[in-house]
């Protein structure tokens, strides 16, 4: 069931535009980077400290007034979160300057505004937490980690999988993926936390599918075509699976999109992280990952005959059509 049955067609010329999409690549990487340096990320309570607090409503709450009813005390940016019942809730606050003190000074604000919002219909208090900065230190230092070994996995995995050039040509594409959706988050200056995170995890995964989907078609091609030239091998790789990957993008982004509108203020970092990801990813794949094999040494490739004509080159792409 394919949408797209004229991309067997197709015969665009990627690696032609290598150059071009090169520098916007480092555009991304390299602004990324400033941003991060200069401006820094939006940190969560997950990384970054504050109080979270797990109460159940006598009924429904309206989340937006009480999200409106409660960024009005001046406790900084108060998330809310539903878990199990729509009447239990997640609320997380900002670490309050002051100390502890501070903490239960505002833990106490927050229960005398639900109260007098539900009058004589009581409110639940189960939990109230203080995550001290030490422990979002922690958690950074454990993100990072994560984050690191999830690149050397994939990288490695490539590498036993096909050679490695291949894992090489990969984790160039998953740096300029991923930075480039940490970047977003700091220009538009959206949370960071343990949740966005996992969504830079996915994006890393996602990218790598589709990499690793062009990368099998280069490999099977370079075997089957052993006299043409690697730029072509790697444009007709890319115009054979192209329908595949517009595919695959397309349908992720409408469960995104649908998650986007519907999934309410709290997912909707994690959706934007993971949209903007996709479309970055799919890039990516088609781009950067394909056109870097270019710069890395095959062995045997002495034997190709390169010629500037290209007409081995021509001659096998009709015999593939």
């Amino acid at each position: 069931m394919r949408l797209f049955k004229f991309a067997d067609d197709l015969n665009f010329d990627f690696v032609g535009q290598r150059y071009v999409a090169f520098f916007v690549t480092a555009v991304m990487i390299f602004g990324s980077i400033g941003l991060l340096t200069f401006k820094g990320l939006n940190y969560g309570i997950d990384f970054s400290g504050g109080i979270m607090m797990e109460v159940e409503t006598p009924v429904t709450p309206d989340l937006q007034k009480m999200r409106a009813e409660l960024n009005g005390l001046g406790l900084g940016d108060i998330s809310i979160q539903e878990f199990g019942t729509p009447t239990n809730l997640m609320i997380r606050v900002p670490e309050q300057q002051g100390g502890e003190f501070a903490q239960k000074e505002a833990i106490g604000k927050i229960r005398t505004t639900l109260d007098a919002s539900y009058g004589e219909q009581k409110v639940e208090y189960r939990r109230s937490e203080y995550v001290g900065p030490q422990v979002g230190d922690e958690l950074k230092k454990s993100g990072i980690v994560a984050f690191l070994l999830t690149i050397v996995g994939i990288m490695a995995y490539i590498w036993y999988r096909f050679e490695w050039q291949y894992g090489v040509a990969a984790i160039f594409s998953l740096v300029h993926d991923t930075t480039a959706v940490i970047g977003l988050f700091s220009l538009l200056w959206m949370h960071f936390d343990l949740g966005t995170l996992a969504a830079v995890l996915l994006v890393a995964g996602y990218s790598t599918n589709d990499t690793v989907i062009v990368f099998d078609r280069v490999r099977e091609n370079r075997r089957k075509y052993k006299k043409m030239p690697m730029k072509e091998i790697i444009n007709m790789s890319v115009n054979q699976t192209l329908s595949r990957t517009i595919n695959t993008s397309l349908t992720t982004l409408l469960s995104l999109i649908a998650l986007w509108l519907f999934g309410g203020e709290v997912i909707r970092d994690f959706a934007n992280a993971m949209i903007f990801g996709i479309v970055v990813g799919t890039y990516s794949s088609i781009y950067v990952a394909s056109s870097s094999l270019l710069y890395l040494p095959f062995p045997h490739d002495e034997k190709r005959e390169e010629k500037e004509d290209g007409s081995n080159g021509k001659s096998n792409v009709g015999a593939a059509a």
